[in-house]
């Protein structure tokens, strides 16, 4: 069996070759994101298993493997691939939904309360007051207590609900949204009000993103919806850059028609020097670092690793995605 990587943020795939050729296992790592769609085929043309990060593995590119067997997706989105392809062309395609479950909601928690307590802006009202030799707090203020205010979590699958998991003892009122959850699950999350996507922009103080990207997400905040929102409330989005129109954001922050925002994705990443949220001082940026940790990157490579040696011994890999099945 050939497996090959298209793409990896890790500093070398040492580990994963070491513990591939110890079960007799061919194994190539590239680095083909941004590369043209000819040299990734020419890469991975002849993979039983194809491990890809943020190359897109397109229609035209899955139609001509000719072993293909299993794809899988390093990370929890995965938009960069066509599953309807995938099963199509008889390809197992998975995905690592809870690596770094708990690594994402530390940061969008964190990011809220950066928002609420205004600590980017803090750092400079510190430097200004510094050269002037006098305390001017003007640029922080108003600046509200999170106890009793509203937080809305938009998607609240394994992220989400472990956002609320970590929140509830805030003293939080908290907004749930998510159409696709069981009732049964809902009941289990009894300190959660549940609200529909409107009275979620409407109410909520604080919204953070969870939900996977798709035609019904994709720009599920726009200028239609940012309008909803109270003139006092933030925006978090760690889930993915697609979910906000990111025209319509930059335009609400410029005219205040929200406090502020917190995003660590982009529709463009990394975004272009140019960008408008840059320029704002009412929007904190980090970049797309929410799924880090030791502990998350080191969980995502055994879990990867694990699926690789399930494909040899014929058996699916832990989370798929589509119809395909391997094995038991």
């Amino acid at each position: 069996m050939k497996v090959v990587v298209t793409d990896y943020i890790e500093d070398d795939m040492e580990w994963e070759a070491e513990k591939l050729a110890g079960a007799g296992i061919a194994f190539e790592a590239y680095q083909l994101k941004f590369k043209p769609e000819e040299e990734v085929l020419e890469k991975v043309a002849d993979a039983d298993v194809i491990v890809v990060n943020m190359v897109k593995m397109g229609r035209d590119l899955l139609s001509r493997l000719k072993n293909c067997k299993l794809i899988i997706r390093h990370g929890v989105g995965y938009d960069n691939v066509d599953v309807e392809a995938c099963t199509e062309y008889g390809i197992q395609f998975a995905y690592q939904p809870d690596y770094c479950r708990q690594d994402v909601a530390e940061h969008a928690i964190a990011l809220v309360f950066a928002c609420a307590r205004k600590i980017v802006r803090s750092r400079r009202t510190l430097e200004e007051s510094s050269r002037s030799g006098q305390w001017d707090f003007s640029g922080l203020f108003p600046m509200y207590r999170m106890e009793g205010k509203t937080l809305g979590i938009l998607g609240v699958g394994r992220i989400g609900s472990t956002v609320y998991e970590k929140v509830r003892s805030f003293g939080f009122r908290i907004l749930g949204c998510d159409p696709y959850l069981s009732p049964e699950r809902k009941k289990s999350m009894d300190g959660i009000e549940w609200v529909d996507s409107p009275g979620l922009f409407k109410t909520s103080d604080f919204i953070t993103i969870h939900t996977a990207l798709n035609s019904e997400t994709r720009h599920i905040v726009n200028k239609n919806t940012l309008d909803m929102m109270k003139s006092t409330a933030f925006l978090v989005n760690t889930a993915r850059g697609g979910m906000v129109d990111m025209g319509d954001l930059a335009e609400a922050l410029r005219r205040k028609k929200i406090a502020g925002a917190a995003i660590d994705v982009y529709d463009v990443e990394p975004p272009e020097p140019e960008k408008e949220l840059f320029e704002l001082d009412n929007a904190i940026l980090t970049p797309h670092i929410a799924w880090a940790s030791e502990e998350a990157g080191w969980a995502i490579r055994r879990s990867i690793l694990n699926d690789i040696l399930a494909a040899a011994e014929g058996r699916d890999a832990r989370c798929v995605v589509n119809s395909i099945r391997r094995g038991g």
